[in-house]
């Protein structure tokens, strides 16, 4: 038996602690693929808090506690759609840089900084130019290692399906990428 099956069977029979604990294990990759999909990390805290009371709510339905995580990132996504049919008339503004990692490493190099900046950006916004399902597979898959299982569990998708998405992704990726990475405008 997992560590996540224990807690979910004594959360499941009214053990708080039990709860808090699963919540500590998952509460930061969770925060992180809300904020991810939602490009706000104000919107992922609250989105956050939301998926867990949900979660909580929920939590009788979980049958196998191994599956806990696909199941809470399901809950997730699935709260990150109903925020962003909430907001669709709001727009990004593509200056806040409040969804993108810092991924951009100090060089003495103020060129080669500039340079990963601008790739950043440009990775940025191929992955918003996904459709929010797809995206969603895809950060599940490369930023948080579900396994493809795990993803159509919490996608609710067939495992065909699932291959299938994060492959496009990939291809779509690839193209809108290639070009800045060969130098072209």
């Amino acid at each position: 038996m997992g560590p996540d099956q224990r807690l979910v069977t004594q959360a499941q029979q009214g053990d708080r602690a039990a709860f808090r604990v699963l919540f500590e294990r998952h509460v930061t990759a969770v925060r992180r693929f809300l904020a991810d999909l939602l490009r706000d990390r104000a919107l992922a805290a609250d989105a956050t808090q939301e998926t867990f009371a949900r979660a909580q709510a929920q939590l009788d339905r979980v049958t196998d506690g191994a599956g806990f995580r696909a199941w809470l990132f399901g809950i997730a996504r699935n709260v990150a759609f109903e925020v962003q049919r909430d907001r669709k008339h709001e727009a990004w503004d593509e200056e806040d840089d409040a969804g993108v990692p810092d991924a951009v490493i100090p060089s003495p190099d103020p060129e080669e900084v500039l340079l990963d900046r601008e790739l950043s950006l440009h990775f940025e916004r191929a992955l918003g130019s996904l459709s929010a399902q797809r995206r969603a597979a895809l950060l599940l898959r490369l930023d948080h290692g579900l396994a493809y299982e795990e993803i159509a569990a919490a996608m609710g998708w067939s495992l065909p399906t699932v291959k299938n998405e994060i492959h496009r992704a990939r291809l779509k990726l690839r193209t809108l990428l290639l070009p800045h990475l060969r130098g072209e405008p």
